[in-house]
């Protein structure tokens, strides 16, 4: 996913010598190294947790969970955790099966549950252990699948419904001009150059089509990797869905960038923001 898209494109030298050939490599192992950052999304959710509650969370639901990393991390971050990972595709759940949860222990196997489900089903709306979860995740801007409003209210009032009395609905968003333009970013990883295509958008109905991809030093590449279609959704619009769907307070963390404009991975609490081509940020809806 974006981070922190320029339209002057440079890549950044990250890595040191790459390893990996298109032959050989494994498109989920890229996403996770290219992509997703669990344990930053995790302590993220700590630090506003307890900022509001006191304590620490314990339950977690993380929705289009895909391989089940993020539910993964949790469960071995304290003993004291559960998660429930819910996905509609069983293609990352098998790639879970078959390469992160041998690596968990019986305890933390005990600990996770993995549904294949639609994330509005009423099963899913229940913590391990009973009770409602202290926090949903719906990350990697999935949840911009639902183009409909009606079907993203829908699904923010089922994931109300999930939540206990000290509950909260983590997202993400991007946002931002360049998010409205066809642009190809491509960022150098260890061992690979990783490729974010937004691929087309209609300014009319707000459809979003990108894709994921993967290049190697060998001159073979991944093309197209992952693809997704979906609306371009606006903080103010989501902000309006989810006090409709019950949740009191709508909080925006935006990352701050660094003297360069790059973002530093560091989120903080915003109720107006400058205009900016690229804004990543966090969404936290409390009941």
């Amino acid at each position: 996913m974006p981070t922190k898209p320029r339209k002057v494109r440079r890549i950044a030298r990250t890595g040191k010598k790459p390893a990996f050939t298109a032959a050989g490599a494994d498109r989920y192992t890229l996403y996770q190294l290219a992509v997703q950052e669990p344990d930053a999304d995790l302590d993220f959710l700590d630090r506003v947790y307890r900022k509001r509650f006191g304590r620490l969370p314990s339950t977690l639901r993380e929705d289009f969970a895909g391989t089940a990393l993020t539910a993964s991390r949790w469960v071995q971050r304290r003993g004291s955790n559960t998660a429930v990972a819910v996905d509609l595709d069983p293609v990352p759940l098998r790639w879970f099966a078959g390469h992160i949860e041998p690596g968990l222990s019986p305890d933390q196997r005990e600990r996770l549950q993995v549904r294949r489900a639609d994330v509005v089903s009423p099963e899913n709306r229940r913590a391990g252990r009973g009770g409602g979860f202290d926090a949903v995740f719906a990350f990697n801007f999935s949840y911009w699948v639902f183009k409909r409003r009606d079907a993203m209210l829908t699904y923010f009032n089922s994931v109300r419904a999930s939540l206990g009395e000290q509950g909260l609905f983590l997202l993400d968003h991007f946002g931002g001009s360049d998010t409205m333009v066809e642009l190809v970013e491509r960022t150098r990883k260890k061992g690979f150059v990783y490729v974010w295509d937004q691929h087309s958008f209609d300014p009319v109905s707000g459809d979003l089509t990108c894709f994921i991809g993967f290049e190697f030093k060998d001159g073979t590449s991944m093309p197209r990797a992952f693809r997704y279609d979906w609306r371009l959704w606006m903080l103010p619009e989501l902000r309006d869905i989810l006090n409709e769907a019950g949740f009191s307070t709508v909080e925006v963390y935006i990352e701050r960038d660094d003297k360069d404009g790059n973002g530093t991975g560091v989120y903080t609490l915003h109720k107006r923001a400058k205009a900016d081509r690229a804004v990543i940020s966090y969404i936290v809806a409390a009941p």
